[in-house]
Parts: structure tokens; C-alpha cells; sequence
């Protein structure tokens, strides 16, 4: 198409968005689509408003200010928008150019009325909506009209919401421009939205219709409550018929009014059941063309459906992606809700994590799902899983029975013959002793391997480096399935699983266990964090290295402490602590994220946080108090089971499931920290290879091998070519994942599922959550997103989405945690309870529903959050 101001509508298609905008583009392909109507009209195209940008040069200042503005600074970001938009509309449209519209009302109709429609360049497309930014005006009359709406929708580019959502979605404005989209309006006796998919859980099978009289903007509005269809399978399935008291008509003469409805008709459906199931067939037919499911506004004139609009609907959760012919239902479980990290991973990184897993994983929207229709649909598999999931995320078990409730999803299939040599589903490992040699040869095995990995993959490169590295993951594979390891880890579980049980039957007691295991011993994770109150005490001592580390960038961060008073000793006790946990970060089952041997300057709030709230030898301290503590906590539980009747016996059983304990549960983080030494290795060859490319001129920087998956990147150090166009869209997808909260459940129908607490024993008001270390603490709720950005004092509560090991280090200067999600088992509440401190974890939404520094009580023992007053 050539470039000009004014094109046809019929002539524009999704590969003119940057000529015609979103919504342009988005009509010009409706109207090529067989039995689908849309309102004649034309385009004018983004040429024509660089033309009138060009007319004022004083914009270009106005941006530049714009772009520095801060997106919550709303007074400013009004102000300057609207003298921008005043500037766009002042501006007298060229005479060539009004000639081009003009000429294009003619052979359209000079005097007919039209709906003159905004369409951005960066609107309706699959990663941004930006629904409702811009403006549309309807039932406009006559040339003059017309050109002065056209301007109106020029300037609302730059209304305030507009502005805002780009700022916060990281969008230059100079990137974005305008065209405009003149259509024949389309009189309607009823109008609504079409959702191809349910946009509530998400089912793809399920599409629900909104309608109303009059004209849509009534809907759109606000100004009425719609009647709902929900439509499946070709049958209204669900439907609400509102009263609807008003309406949006058109003027004879131009513009629109609003009229009240006969009170007779208030009551009345807006569309037949038969209407409503055609429509949602028009919208499958749009939804097949775009390729996803659509938000779709529809008008009803005559007997006859018009589409004015159709955009992806953003909102929706992908769907893994089925293998060729596979049409059978399928239920997926989250795996960053067992790992603690439910971000979006990069290519490389979900990838890579698919290559060592010890199941097949799926990806759906930069997230990893494990398949476990099978498990389910076999009753005996399906109640172990059920448990399993149970006792480590009850809101997954939740979320599981509700999809088993849907009539026939899950199929009941026969149990499968179990193999003579392995246990069945969900069942325990054969016991090992209770003997702490065992976990010391387990470290040392994963120590072993590791250490042959690093010397041997130094001389790979090449293609001859993939080869290697594909080796290496079945060893990687081998340590993680070692069964004595799998053992050692359940042995913990079990144990502490009995002693909750049979401690609260015996003696009334909830979470025994918690208080048990306070500093198990072999808690890597644990001794991370009290290893860097050590760093802490070197630190301490030297007032320049505390005021280098409160303006700490990773630039030289380590070559520039050296060179302040006190640096060398700061500077060797920090690379100590990298040299043993320096592979760890935030998210770090995602090889692409920044390791802290990367980024060191990650660790200086943390650092900063312990010098301050603690004295010397704290870390020492802290580790012997809580050992004593457990060590009472048995003699107490000990001495009391023996005052009950048959009490010898139960406490030689409960002694005996305290040593295994206190022998086994601090090896339950140390798989973790293996596969996490290992990744980092992988990693640091990986990107020497993306840097020979970017030496080569293949890549265009190193981190773009990130947005690459494994066997991808493997092609291209092959063939020496890549495609930038992949990289640049799985970019764009990576940044629009992030806006996508992940369900714990998802069905191949689209089902989003997080499950529910089905309680009544917890305060009206009160949050709920899982509870998983015993105890009641009140403090200040310290609500952090980014652990870069901890400043904690002593006695806060920490209230984040998730924690992985990395955030460790702040669990000891805490007094409690809530995180959004998590379970009895993950690593969050592992270390809760190795450190005492009161923990909930699963507290859906816990971020948003507690603010920073609001006081509040939460209940380790009993699972539930109270903000105070």
C-alpha cells in the first residue's frame, strides 16, 4: 500500500497497522472476512498526522518533558497533555490534506453521518489494548464536522489516560502516531460486546455476549447494566436480563442523546437466544481469522449483526500449546507455584529448565505447567496426587476438585498396572536410616559433580558445547533422581508431617514440628542468610565502606569498595560469600536472571539492613538460641507424652521421628542450591557463546540469546544466522507477560484456576492464607516486590508475592512473613520455621489488600492475617 493520507478501509489489513493503526487494521481485515459486515469508510492514515506534528515544532519540547515525568505524577502529566492536545487541535489542517478527506467523504456520501474513530498505532494489538485510551465521536454531519472531529482524535493521543498507560508500559510517545477511521455510522437497535472467551476464568469453549438498545456507548459508558448470554457449545447456556432504563440514539442532525426506554421494554432481552448464538458464530469466525480470542463490539441493524470492532482480548492466560491432533482435555498445574518464582522466564530460561526437569513441562505465557491429566483421571494415581498437592498447597488441591466437579472433563480411566520394581503414585520411598553420614555423602556426591562439570566444560565451544551440555543434563537429571537423595528429602517431610499429626492429637498441639526444627542442622539456605550478619560484622567497623554501600551500583562495584578505608576486608569477606552463594538471585530458576556474582549490588540493602539492626556475632547467637529452643521444645513435648496413658511408647516414637527431623529437613534445600551451581555454569558458557556471536555480527548484544530457546540458540552458533524479528516479538511477548498472573490449575480449555480456602474458623475481615510456622507476631508490614529495594527494621513483617532462597538473607532481620504464594513445603516456609519466625503463605492478593506500613497480627498457627487498626 502506498503511503498517502486517506486509504480505503477495504484496502488496510493487520500488516498496516503502522499506516492505519490497530483499529484500522483490525477493520480492513473484518471487512475481508466471508459473511462478516462492517460499516463502510475510509482511513486517514498516520502520514497525515506527522504532517500536522510537523506544523508545531514546540511539541517536541513538550515530550521530552513528558518522558521524564514520573507515570504516578498525575497534576503535571495533565497539564502538559493538555497544552499538547490544545497545540494538535489549534492547528489549521493543511488545504492538500483536507482535500484528501473531503474528496474521500464523497464518494462515500458527503452528507451522510459517520462515526469518526481514533486508531493508534500501538492500540488493539496482542500485547497492549489500550482500550479506551483515545477518543471515538459519533453521528458526525458534513465535511467542516468531520474535520474538526479528525483533529479531536489526533489530540487525544496525548488525553491524560493515554499518556499514562504508555508511561507505565515503558512506550515512547514519539513512537506511537495516529490515524483515524471514518466509517458510515451504523444506526442500531441494539449494540453490546462479544468476549470470545469467557474473560472471567478464561474458558476458551465458553463465549458470553453483552447487550443493550440504542447505541454501544450506552454499554461502554456505563450508563446501563447489559443483558448477559453465556454461549457453549451453539446453546445459551446462562443468561441475566437487566433492566434497562436508558439508551444512546442518534440526533437526525448529528451527535447523539440519551433517551429513557418504555418501561414495557425495559424488561425486555436487547437480542433473542437465537440472535445471541449467531453472534458468538460471527465471533468465531473473527476469533479463527485472528488467530486468538476477541473482544468484539457489535451493532444489531435491521436483522442483520454490523462489527465495528475487534481487538485481542489481553487478559487471558495463554494456553500451553497442544501437539499436533490432540483434541483431548488436558489439566495443567503451575510449576513456579511449587518453585517460588511465578515471573515470566525468558526462552532460554524455561527451555533450559524443560531440558533438566525430571517431567515434561509445558510453557504457557513465559510460565511452566506440568500435565497431570493422567494422574487424575486414574483414581488411585488421582487421590495420592490430590494429597501430595494437598499438604503442600491447598488451594491446588482445591483447584484440581473443582475441575474434577466439571461433569466429564477428567475421564475416569482404568489404574494402570504398576510396575513390579517401582512403588505406586504418591507413595513413599523405602525408609532409610536415620543417620546424618548419609546427607554428608549426599553433599559431597552433588559437590563432586559439580566440580567435574566446571573443569570439564571449560574447553567447549562451538557446537561441540551443545553436545556436551546435553550430556551434562543427564547427569544433571541422574543427581537430581538419585534415589537416596529423594529419600533423604521425603524422610524430612514424613517426619514432620507425623509429628504436626500425631503432637496435635496427643496433645492438643498445632505445628509442633515448626518449633523442632528451629536450626536444623545442613540448611544451606539458612546458613546463607547467617553467613552474610558475618559480612555484616566485617562491614560494621568501617564508616566509608557503609556510605559506599548506600550508593552501591554494580559498576566496579567490587574494584571501587576496595579503595575506600576499610574496602579490602569488606571487599574479601563479600567475594567469600560469592564464592559460595554468588550463583543465587531472585527468580534464579530462570538462567537468564542476573546471578549475584553478576550483580553484587544486589546484596548491599540486605548488607545495610543487618549493620544496622544488628550487633556483632549475631549470626552465631541467633543459630545456637534457636537450637535450644528446639532442644526444650522436645524435652517439654517428651516429658508431657509421657504423663498419657500408653506415654512411653509415643515417646519413643516422637523421639524417634525428632531425630530423623532434625537429620534430614535442612537437607531439603540443598537439591536447590545443586541445581542452581550447576545452572550457573551452564550459563556462563552459554553466554560466552552469545558474546562470539555478538563479535561475529550475529547478535546485536548477548542477552538477546536469552529470547532464544536452547535448541534454537544451538542452530544459530551453527548456521551463524538468527532471525531478529523472532527476538524483537518474543521481546515484546516477555514484556507483556509480565501483566498476566499466573492460575496454580489450568485446564486446555482455558480455565484459570486458583483455588479457594474453603474455611470458617478465622476473624470476619481477616486475610486468609496457609499456615506454615507457628506463632502470633505484630509489627509493621514492610510490603516488598524487588528485594533490591529492601530497607527493613528490626520487627517488620515482610508481605511480598513469593520468596526463593535468595531472599534468605532477609528472613533474618524479620519478625514474620506473608507471601502470595506458597506452601508447607517450599522454601519460604522452610526457612521461616528454621528461623521462628511466624509465617502465611498463599495469601492471594496479600500486596495489594495489606499497604506499606500499615500495622498487622499475623497468626503462623492458624493461617490468617489481621491488619490492625
Amino acid at each position: 500500500m502506498v503511503q498517502q493520507y486517506v486509504c480505503e478501509l477495504q484496502e488496510a489489513d493487520e500488516t498496516h497497522v503502522a499506516v492505519v493503526g490497530g483499529k484500522g487494521a483490525h477493520l480492513g481485515g473484518l471487512s475481508r472476512i466471508d459473511g462478516i459486515r462492517v460499516p463502510d469508510g475510509f482511513c486517514v492514515t498516520t502520514e497525515a498526522f506527522r504532517r500536522i506534528m510537523a506544523e508545531a515544532p514546540s511539541i517536541d519540547d513538550r515530550l521530552d518533558r513528558l518522558a521524564r515525568l514520573d507515570p504516578d505524577d498525575r497534576e503535571t502529566i495533565r497539564a502538559l497533555s493538555a497544552e499538547i492536545r490544545k497545540t494538535i487541535e489549534d492547528i489549521a489542517v493543511p488545504g492538500d490534506l483536507a482535500a484528501a478527506i473531503t474528496h474521500a467523504l464523497t464518494r462515500h456520501g458527503e452528507q451522510a453521518a459517520y462515526a469518526v474513530r481514533s486508531s493508534a498505532t500501538a492500540e488493539d494489538l496482542p500485547t497492549t489494548s489500550f482500550a479506551g485510551q483515545q477518543d471515538t465521536y459519533l453521528n458526525i454531519v458534513g465535511p467542516t464536522e468531520i474535520l474538526r472531529h479528525v483533529s479531536r482524535c489526533w489530540a487525544s493521543l496525548f488525553t491524560e489516560r493515554a499518556v499514562t498507560y504508555r508511561q507505565r508500559n515503558g512506550i515512547d510517545h514519539r513512537t506511537v502516531h495516529m490515524a483515524v477511521v471514518v466509517q458510515r455510522m451504523a444506526f442500531s437497535q441494539a449494540a453490546g460486546i462479544l468476549f470470545t472467551a469467557d474473560p472471567v476464568t478464561g474458558n476458551r469453549k465458553v463465549a458470553t455476549v453483552d447487550a443493550g438498545f440504542g447505541l454501544g456507548e450506552a454499554l461502554v459508558s456505563g450508563l446501563v447494566n447489559p443483558d448477559v448470554f453465556t454461549v457453549r457449545d451453539g446453546e445459551v447456556v446462562a443468561k441475566t436480563i437487566a433492566a434497562k432504563e436508558r439508551a444512546i440514539e442518534a440526533l437526525p442532525a448529528g451527535g447523539t442523546q440519551e433517551v429513557t426506554i418504555d418501561a414495557q421494554r425495559q424488561e425486555q432481552p436487547a437480542l433473542t437466544d437465537a440472535q445471541a448464538v449467531h453472534l458468538v458464530e460471527l465471533g468465531r469466525r473473527i476469533e479463527a481469522h485472528f488467530g486468538r480470542p476477541q473482544d468484539i463490539e457489535w451493532c444489531r441493524v435491521d436483522d442483520g449483526f454490523q462489527i465495528v470492532q475487534s481487538r485481542p482480548i489481553t487478559t487471558l492466560f495463554p494456553i500451553p500449546v497442544p501437539e499436533e491432533g490432540d483434541e483431548d482435555n488436558h489439566v495443567y498445574v503451575s510449576v513456579g507455584h511449587q518453585q517460588m518464582m511465578t515471573d515470566p522466564m525468558k526462552p532460554l530460561g524455561y527451555s533450559l529448565w524443560q531440558q533438566t526437569a525430571m517431567v515434561a513441562m509445558h510453557e504457557a505465557g513465559g510460565r511452566l505447567f506440568v500435565d497431570v491429566t493422567r494422574r487424575l483421571a486414574s483414581p488411585a494415581s488421582r487421590a495420592g496426587l490430590l494429597d501430595l498437592m494437598g499438604k503442600g498447597d491447598p488451594l491446588v488441591r482445591d483447584a484440581l476438585e473443582t475441575v474434577l466437579d466439571h461433569d466429564g472433563f477428567v475421564p475416569t480411566l482404568p489404574d494402570p498396572d504398576p510396575a513390579p520394581s517401582r512403588p505406586s503414585t504418591g507413595a513413599a520411598p523405602d525408609p532409610i536410616a536415620t543417620d546424618p553420614a548419609l546427607v554428608t555423602e549426599l553433599i559431597e556426591r552433588s559437590e563432586a559433580s559439580v566440580a567435574a562439570l566446571e573443569r570439564e566444560i571449560r574447553t567447549k565451544n562451538g557446537p561441540a558445547l551443545f553436545d556436551f551440555l546435553r550430556e551434562a543434563f543427564d547427569e544433571h537429571k541422574r543427581v537430581l533422581g538419585d534415589p537416596l537423595s529423594m529419600q533423604a528429602i521425603m524422610a524430612g517431610m514424613e517426619a514432620t508431617w507425623w509429628l504436626n499429626d500425631k503432637l496435635q492429637e496427643w496433645l492438643g498441639e498445632k505445628n509442633a514440628a515448626d518449633t523442632l526444627t528451629l536450626s536444623a542442622p545442613d540448611n544451606i539456605t539458612s546458613e546463607m542468610g547467617l553467613a552474610l550478619m558475618d559480612v555484616a560484622d566485617v562491614i560494621r567497623p568501617h564508616p566509608e565502606v557503609v556510605a559506599y554501600l548506600q550508593g552501591a551500583t554494580d559498576e566496579d562495584f567490587l574494584d571501587e569498595l576496595a579503595k575506600v578505608a576499610g574496602g579490602t576486608e569488606a571487599r574479601d569477606a563479600i567475594e567469600a560469600y560469592l564464592d559460595r552463594y554468588g550463583m543465587r538471585c531472585v527468580g534464579e530458576i530462570d538462567i537468564t536472571r542476573p546471578r549475584w556474582s553478576e550483580s553484587p549490588a544486589t546484596l548491599a540493602p540486605a548488607l545495610l539492613d543487618n549493620v544496622r539492626n544488628f550487633e556483632p556475632g549475631a549470626a552465631e547467637r541467633r543459630f545456637e538460641q534457636g537450637r535450644q529452643k528446639a532442644q526444650q521444645k522436645e524435652q517439654d513435648v517428651l516429658s508431657r507424652l509421657r504423663a498419657l496413658p500408653d506415654g512411653d511408647r509415643k515417646a519413643d516414637e516422637t523421639k524417634r521421628m525428632i531425630d530423623r527431623i532434625r537429620t534430614f529437613i535442612g537437607y531439603r534445600e540443598y537439591p536447590k542450591y545443586g541445581i542452581i551451581s550447576r545452572y550457573f555454569v551452564y550459563k556462563q558458557a552459554l553466554l560466552a557463546e552469545a558474546e562470539r556471536l555478538v563479535q561475529a555480527g550475529v547478535l546485536r548484544e548477548k542477552e538477546d540469546a536469552f529470547y532464544l530457546t536452547f535448541q534454537e540458540l544451538h542452530d544459530v552458533v551453527q548456521s551463524n544466522q538468527v532471525d531478529d524479528g523472532l527476538i524483537q516479538q518474543r521481546k515484546d511477548a516477555f514484556r507483556s507477560y509480565h501483566a498476566l498472573t499466573p492460575p496454580r490449575v489450568l485446564t486446555s480449555d482455558g480455565e484459570a484456576l486458583t483455588g479457594a480456602y474453603r474455611r470458617d474458623d478465622v476473624p470476619e475481615g481477616a486475610l486468609v492464607g496457609l499456615p506454615v510456622s507457628a506463632g502470633t507476631i505484630e509489627g509493621r508490614a514492610r510490603v516488598i516486590l524487588d528485594m533490591a529495594d529492601a530497607d527493613l527494621e528490626a520487627g517488620d513483617i515482610l508481605v511480598t508475592t513469593f520468596t526463593d532462597p535468595s531472599w534468605s538473607p532477609l528472613f533474618v532481620g524479620i519478625a514474620g512473613l506473608v507471601t502470595e504464594v506458597g506452601g508447607l513445603m517450599t522454601h519460604g516456609a522452610v526457612i521461616a520455621r528454621e528461623y521462628g519466625l511466624p509465617a502465611v503463605v498463599g495469601v492471594e492478593r496479600a500486596t495489594g489488600l495489606i499497604r506499606d506500613g500499615q500495622r498487622i497480627r499475623v497468626h503462623g498457627t492458624d493461617g490468617y492475617i489481621e491488619i490492625l487498626p
